[in-house]
């Protein structure tokens, strides 16, 4: 089982990382989905109030963005990729497991445990996914992109499963399940240990294609020799701007976890439609009320539509490539920062429609999940494929370290939601989509220097 991929096909051990990446996303996404109603929760949690479970889930979001980097930084230098995973997948589990317990020292610990079983894990599994393919492997993007339906239907029956234990046992219940689908993944991963041998393969780091802390992992078109002929500084200075666009980009985006939760929790009315509750009633196997759900299940919806629309939007791209027309990569950012600002426009609509006091339809927030959707798919997934690409050689390792920092940034001004209950929700929604807006100026108005900084991508 411990081959590289040949000239026509993937190596079985994709799928055995496809499988331990699932796992692994669906714990995470679970305790993304329930964590700050759970704290605010006065029988099940710890009755906080909305703002410090706001405050906690952007500290939250910082550091797990942030310990990847050193997590990366040891297994490549000490520990090795595999057995970075496997010691994450077992602190994780631990994290997990000890959330169930239900205790304020129980919680902290957990979130300790959490920073460090994700630091040690998220940076080097899919960098064993690149090791399996040869440079210039035609096969690489593929492999991503399958690794990407795996992360993504992680992400998807996470939270649908969180509504289900919440509904039937309690938010409790959601940390065990999220500790038992840790387990799973971690045990595949071991029991296969041997026969991952070779995605310890060393490579130059001009040869990552996805080294992620996120969801990072579909690719960045490629390019030829002409980045390399642009002065270092010209190219340095068009990643501190992607950098800046991604700061914004997690600052809106992140709401998911905590306003948009909330929003989806008090202000979106589930019986208003008929058609939700079957949905619902599907996705759970017809084992809760549809039209009787929390928040929670609406951190489901981005994976879903992700899931659906990942492969036609690459149909796409290479139909417009065919004809000459495919945008670069610059410009898709550009287009993604603007459906981002429509998609927090919708949501600032819908408040203004009655969202703000009331609750409204869950078409709402279904259909600004499906627009920051398409927008993230054409911003997210190319960033560190992109640095990898510009950065100059000598530096490039720092400008990896920037674009995590540029993350952690990001996610710690999730902390912005701290308005939620200041101002009306419209004007909250509205804020976040003209932030979005501002940026995609931004990038609209320097999107010639940087086609000239970044030539080919």
């Amino acid at each position: 089982m411990a081959q590289t991929a040949g000239i026509d096909h993937h190596p079985r051990a994709l799928y055995l990382l496809f499988a331990t990446e699932m796992w692994e996303r669906f714990g995470f996404y679970t305790i993304a989905a329930v964590m700050t109603l759970y704290l605010q929760d006065k029988a099940q949690g710890f009755g906080w109030t909305r703002d410090q479970a706001t405050r906690l889930w952007s500290y939250y979001l910082t550091f797990v963005y942030l310990t990847p980097f050193l997590g990366g930084l040891l297994a490549d230098r000490v520990l090795g990729y595999r057995r970075s995973i496997v010691i994450g997948g077992l602190v994780l589990m631990s994290g997990y497991f000890s959330l169930a317990m239900g205790t304020t020292a129980a919680f902290y610990v957990a979130l300790v445990l959490l920073f460090v079983g994700n630091g040690f894990f998220k940076p080097n599994i899919s960098t064993i996914v690149g090791n399996f393919y040869p440079s210039g492997s035609p096969l690489r993007d593929s492999a991503y992109n399958i690794f990407y339906m795996g992360i993504n239907i992680g992400a998807f029956l996470g939270p649908v499963s969180a509504e289900v234990l919440r509904q039937k046992f309690g938010f409790r219940a959601s940390f065990l399940a999220a500790g038992i689908g840790m387990s799973l993944g971690t045990a595949i991963f071991t029991l296969f240990y041997r026969s991952l041998s070779l995605g310890e393969r060393k490579r130059p780091a001009e040869d990552a294609q996805a080294i992620e802390v996120g969801e990072d992992v579909m690719p960045a078109p490629e390019h030829g020799a002409a980045v390399d002929q642009v002065p270092e500084g010209k190219r340095v200075a068009a990643l501190v701007t992607i950098f800046a666009i991604v700061i914004v980009f997690w600052m809106v985006f992140h709401q998911n976890g905590s306003t948009m939760t909330y929003w989806a929790n008090d202000n979106t009315d589930w019986k208003a439609s008929t058609v939700t509750p079957i949905l619902i009633r599907i996705f759970t196997l017809n084992l809760i009320d549809g039209s009787d759900v929390s928040g929670v299940i609406s951190n489901a919806i981005n994976p879903f539509w992700i899931i659906t629309l990942s492969m036609p939007l690459v149909f796409f791209w290479r139909w417009l490539g065919r004809k000459g027309l495919e945008p670069s990569t610059p410009t898709k950012m550009a287009i993604g920062m603007l459906l981002t600002s429509g998609a927090f426009l919708t949501l600032a609509i819908g408040g203004l429609m009655g969202g703000d006091s009331g609750r409204v339809s869950p078409w709402w927030i279904i259909g600004a999940y499906f627009i920051i959707s398409l927008g993230e798919l054409m911003l997210s997934p190319m960033g560190l494929s992109l640095v990898s690409k510009v950065a100059p050689p000598h530096i490039r390792g720092l400008m990896m370290g920037g674009w995590f920092v540029a993350t952690a940034i990001g996610n710690k001004l999730t902390v912005i939601g701290l308005l939620w209950d200041k101002w009306t929700h419209s004007a909250f929604w509205l804020l976040l989509a003209m932030f979005a807006l501002v940026m995609a100026g931004v990038l609209l108005v320097l999107l010639k220097p940087l086609k000239r900084a970044m030539p080919g991508v």
